[in-house]
């Protein structure tokens, strides 16, 4: 399987100027975890992600305020149409992130999230038994 047959082809963008809540609003709106920063005066496209936004939250930035140009994430890693879906975890677990920005021939033409491939390996009936361990299905309270 490759990245182009999980890729999300719904893209939502925001300017580097646009606040967080603005960001958070257009995540929502589309049901994805991630948006492409778009900078014309940037080599390239960025990346804002659930992730970013709840750090920004969490260190007592003000959403209505803080610019998605100022908390999207450092080192953006792209990929290819046809990179194999296991290259795509392999970047995504080495680099620690959920997120791909999907480009060809220098375009956006997706994203593509740890969930997409998830379920794409679960569609194509690439089910494997993985053993329980202590923990896990563990709750936590915030209190």
């Amino acid at each position: 399987m490759r990245v182009r047959d999980g890729m999300s082809d719904v893209v939502v963008t925001v300017g580097p100027t646009h606040t967080l809540r603005a960001a958070a609003v257009a995540m929502h709106a589309k049901k994805v975890g991630a948006a492409v920063v778009v900078d014309p005066d940037a080599p390239g496209p960025g990346i804002i992600t659930e992730r970013d936004l709840l750090a920004a939250v969490a260190d007592g930035h003000d959403p209505d305020a803080e610019r998605v140009g100022d908390h999207q994430s450092s080192g953006v890693v792209f990929a290819a149409p046809d990179w194999s879906l296991e290259e795509a975890a392999v970047a995504m677990v080495r680099g620690r992130f959920r997120h791909l920005i999907v480009c060809d021939r220098g375009e956006v033409c997706g994203v593509l999230a740890m969930r997409d491939i998830v379920r794409v390996w679960t569609a194509d009936g690439s089910i494997c038994e993985v053993p329980s361990s202590p923990g896990v299905g563990a709750t936590a309270s915030v209190g």
